[in-house]
């Protein structure tokens, strides 16, 4: 069964830190893709953050640069995204997806999502 189970979201004042990470489990396992979505009440999806299977590449959305890092650990077979420096504009329910190319689309999978909140 293909699955992604995204934890980690939770309520953080303005300029603190989070960490979310995603399970893969299941034929996502092998998309080349691994990527970070976001979605804020009566807001389109955005991309945020995508890496490849062996973890040597990486994109960012603007807002994410400088702020957000992906990374993963396929012995563990998840993909994490450390949030800095949040701001409430960051507000949203956080959504992984697994993928095919490298960037902000081509994504097949998702899951359920977990909601940051962040507060002024």
């Amino acid at each position: 069964q293909v699955q992604l189970v995204e934890s980690g979201g939770g309520l953080v004042q303005a300029g603190g830190s989070l960490r979310l990470s995603c399970a893969a489990s299941g034929r996502t396992l092998s998309s080349p893709v691994i990527g970070w979505f976001r979605q804020a009440p009566g807001k389109e999806r955005d991309f945020v953050a995508a890496i490849t299977r062996s973890g040597g590449g990486t994109a960012y959305a603007d807002s994410a640069k400088g702020r957000f890092t992906i990374s993963r650990d396929n012995a563990k077979n998840s993909v994490d995204l450390q949030m800095n420096s949040l701001k409430p504009e960051d507000t949203a329910l956080y959504v992984c997806a697994a993928g095919w190319v490298l960037g902000p689309t081509g994504y097949h999978t998702w899951g359920q999502g977990t909601q940051v909140t962040v507060s002024s």
